[in-house]
């Protein structure tokens, strides 16, 4: 698809961006590049590892990275081999969901914002995004401004 920055396996594009901001949690929609309400409420709190709340709490962002088996096992591309198997499954969408963090850091980068890459609540928030059973929590991404040194 054009305006696609990072690739990802068999071009699946398998990894759902949610975004969690004090007003609610949305997901990313990058076909019509706009954000959809998913739930109404702040999911920021959820969308960072355990004894990690205090690092970025002031920041307004935080990315939610899902990889979505579905869109991964049943992509229009070419199908490789193994790509039914949960173990290069897997590889594919971590490697996928890390060229896309990347680029929000070079993001972030460029328009003086800091970024930070981390783990995140998974349980929690498959409930709260009512995910279903072949998408995946991966990680969470906190962005906002630097802090002062």
């Amino acid at each position: 698809m054009p305006g696609r920055t990072a690739a990802s396996a068999s071009n699946s594009q398998e990894i759902d961006i949610y975004v969690a901001i004090e007003e609610g949690t949305y997901l990313y929609d990058p076909f019509h590049h706009r954000l959809v309400l998913v739930v109404a409420s702040d999911l920021r709190h959820l969308a960072i590892g355990r004894g990690q709340a205090e690092a970025g709490a002031g920041a307004p962002v935080r990315l939610i990275y899902v990889a979505d088996i579905d869109k991964l096992v049943h992509t229009a591309g070419y199908q490789e081999p193994g790509l039914r198997h949960p173990d290069v499954q897997r590889s594919y969408y971590y490697v996928d969901t890390g060229l896309i963090a990347a680029n929000v850091y070079l993001f972030a980068a460029s328009t003086g914002l800091a970024a930070w890459f981390h783990n995140c609540n998974k349980p929690q928030l498959s409930a709260k995004l009512n995910l279903r059973k072949d998408q995946r929590v991966l990680f969470g991404q906190t962005v906002g401004y630097p802090m002062e040194r």
